[in-house]
């Protein structure tokens, strides 16, 4: 696989980054270099693997809602900067 100039200019202004001119050959090299490995993917017998969405098997985590003991109002409450009454006091997030 070839990379023209054209492709690290796209790359860079997509990606908002400045090469500079004397530095562009490196960059295009390593480009290169890089999407030819990764070409070498194309070459691999994929035709008994089954496509998949997770490296590792995934499964249910839930569980049954169970009534447990918790931490009382007071002392949830005692280390909270603003309080008011029974509730913690937080800046206000959503407008009229």
């Amino acid at each position: 696989m070839k990379v023209t100039k054209d492709d690290l200019e796209t790359v860079a202004v997509l990606s908002r980054l400045e090469i500079p001119a004397a530095q562009q050959d490196t960059y295009l090299q390593q480009m290169d270099s890089i999407l030819t490995y990764m070409d070498n993917l194309s070459s691999v017998d994929t035709t008994d693997v089954k496509p998949t969405t997770y490296a590792l098997p995934m499964q249910n985590v839930f569980r049954e809602d169970e009534v447990r003991p918790s931490l009382d109002r007071e002392a949830a409450l005692s280390n909270a900067p603003l309080k008011d009454d029974n509730y913690f006091k937080v800046p206000k997030v959503l407008e009229d």
